[in-house]
């Protein structure tokens, strides 16, 4: 078998990352060698692979659903948004400079349409199958020109597109019709059919609807994915525990011990690596939110200041809303506070920032003994060591280099009483680290809390993306899907007027 398909999306948060993953699962289960493949992701939420480069977490996700390390060649292009007007552009897992949104799409992503085939292509020659994972919509009529990630690559890898979409929202069928009809014929030539994800009920009841969207498109429906809580694993974006769905809505297994510990995320602006406290919500009893507002820091057992893109729009968002003086009592009063990459700057005496937010000097909040200076290179790492008797390894993503002046040594950053500071994301998900750090939350919170003594964060995530490949073997047309892969687009589909403008 040799081949590949691009999985696209009438809308973003349609279910492109959760449908490749499980596409990969279900693929790799029947033993073909199979990777996945973004070409351009936008997003905040990245990962370090082993040769140390920065990739979208999505694809780091997906490529564990295929039993493979991550690679750079996996994710060529990532945006990284630092406002609402420009991202870091990374091009091969390193940062090549910053550029606004008329100046990306203006020529630069054009120019990356031969790397961008480049990693496919190696990748093709490689695994058996690449299932690609396209961004947004296909039908952004304004930005195909100079598109890299969802048609553009299509046509020129020869890749079947199946389009999927969310039909808890609403309107799916107008939406399938729609995004046909507004692309050329020669790229509806490439669109192979539909996959329909989130339907509630039955599904009996869809099937007219589903004939009748093959007689208006000449396209067939591959499968019908019910709804399924706690699917959203490693989002591109957006406030959510990953192993739970939405944080607020998130129900929490029971606690080992008498106590639940509540932990409280500070919502800061640019929240880069939210997965961080994936972990913490899979462990029963623990109670994750996101938080905005300084009294909702009252009740939390500990409180976390997580990584973010924009360091110092974030100490003066904590200041705005009077979270900052909230979080400097809480350390006084030897209440538990994290500060994770950007959240462990912000806890510092100051920072001197020439290269993100270009401000010099900033003062920090003053409760570690850190001081913080941007350097124009980005630390990407992938350390391991010790703390608190136990191994924890973890990765780094930051151009803030940390002067740590004094404190107990922490994770390569420091603690001092009950604040700890670390560079380090995913420390978390090391399971015996995570048992230990929450003991010694719940002592200093006078909680009678107990970590769960056998909570495996990695067989959890193991246990989800074979959940994601049982969706598709169970209720996706398997033989078709699998045709499509190995053959491509079946040939005579008709053109679905009025296409897209001239």
């Amino acid at each position: 078998m040799s081949g590949g398909l691009l999985v696209a999306g009438t809308t973003s948060d349609a279910g492109k990352s959760v449908v490749t993953a499980g596409i990969c699962r279900w693929l790799v289960r029947q033993g073909v060698k199979v990777a996945p493949f973004k070409a351009q992701n936008m997003s905040l939420n990245s990962f370090v692979t082993t040769e140390g480069a920065e990739i979208g977490r999505a694809q780091a996700m997906q490529a564990q659903a295929c039993r493979i390390e991550p690679t750079a060649l996996m994710n060529p292009v990532l945006l990284k948004p630092g406002g609402e007007q420009s991202s870091q552009v990374v091009l091969l897992g390193k940062p090549v400079g910053e550029l606004s949104a008329r100046g990306y799409h203006g020529g630069r992503q054009q120019q990356l349409l031969g790397t961008v085939l480049d990693c496919l292509e190696q990748l093709r020659g490689t695994y058996d199958a690449v299932i690609c994972e396209g961004a947004g919509s296909p039908a952004e009529i304004n930005l195909r020109r100079t598109d890299i990630v969802n048609m553009g690559i299509a046509r020129n890898a020869g890749l079947p597109v199946l389009v999927v979409g969310d039909i808890d929202r609403g309107g799916v069928f107008a939406s399938f019709f729609g995004t046909v009809a507004l692309l050329s014929p020669e790229d509806q030539a490439c669109v192979a059919g539909f996959l329909v994800n989130k339907f509630r009920g039955d599904v009996s009841l869809l099937e007219p609807g589903l004939d009748m969207l093959h007689g208006l498109t000449g396209r067939r429906t591959y499968g019908v994915l019910p709804f399924r809580h706690g699917l959203g694993i490693d989002e591109e974006d957006g406030l959510r525990v990953s192993l739970r769905g939405a944080v607020r809505e998130s129900v929490v297994a029971p606690p080992v011990g008498e106590d639940v510990l509540r932990v409280a995320v500070c919502a800061v602006p640019l929240m880069s690596n939210f997965t961080d406290v994936d972990a913490l919500a899979a462990e029963p009893g623990v109670v994750v939110r996101f938080v905005d507002r300084p009294e909702e820091l009252s009740d939390a057992d500990l409180v976390i200041v997580p990584g973010t893109r924009g360091t110092v729009r974030a100490l003066e968002w904590l200041r705005e809303r009077g979270l900052a003086d909230a979080l400097v009592r809480r350390a006084a009063e030897q209440r538990p506070v994290l500060g994770i990459c950007g959240g462990f700057q912000i806890l510092g005496e100051h920072i001197e920032d020439d290269v993100e937010s270009r401000r010099g000097h900033v003062d920090g909040l003053g409760i570690l003994p850190v001081r913080v200076r941007f350097a124009r290179e980005k630390t990407l790492t992938r350390p391991a060591g010790e703390a608190l008797g136990e191994r924890v390894g973890g990765y780094e993503i930051h151009h803030g280099v940390a002067d740590v002046q004094g404190g107990t040594p922490f994770l390569d950053g420091c603690r001092v009483g009950q604040t700890w500071g670390t560079h380090w994301h995913g420390s978390l998900e090391s399971d015996g680290f995570r048992r230990a750090f929450l003991r010694e939350v719940a002592a200093a919170a006078g909680r009678r809390f107990v970590p769960a003594p056998d909570t495996s964060f990695a067989a959890l995530r193991e246990e989800q993306l074979d959940r994601l490949g049982d969706l598709i073997e169970q209720h996706a047309d398997t033989d078709a899907l699998w045709r499509l892969i190995e053959s491509g687009a079946p040939q005579g589909l008709p053109f679905i007027p009025p296409g897209a403008p001239a």
